[in-house]
């Protein structure tokens, strides 16, 4: 599988530059990978952040009833009994 990378043009303020600098230096790396390791993990916690809340209108709007999950309470094994 090949990956095609492109070349993007990013306004970044001095302090952040600063920053990811030091960092890159350190983990030794390049501005570019850690740039994309960190949009990426961006990415996904937003999807994740858009799921929860899918998942809380969901609820909200279809509550779960007093007993939907009782009939699983003599199923659970909490190892200590």
């Amino acid at each position: 599988m090949r990956i095609t990378m492109r070349i993007v043009q990013m306004t970044l303020d001095e302090e952040l530059i600063e920053s990811v600098d030091k960092i890159v230096k350190e983990l030794k790396t390049t501005r570019s990978s850690f740039t994309r390791k960190a949009l990426r993990e961006a990415v996904e916690r937003l999807n994740v952040r858009r799921l929860e809340e899918k998942h809380r209108k969901g609820y909200k709007l279809h509550p779960v009833s007093q007993y939907e999950f009782s009939v699983w309470e003599s199923e659970q094994n909490w190892g200590d009994e």
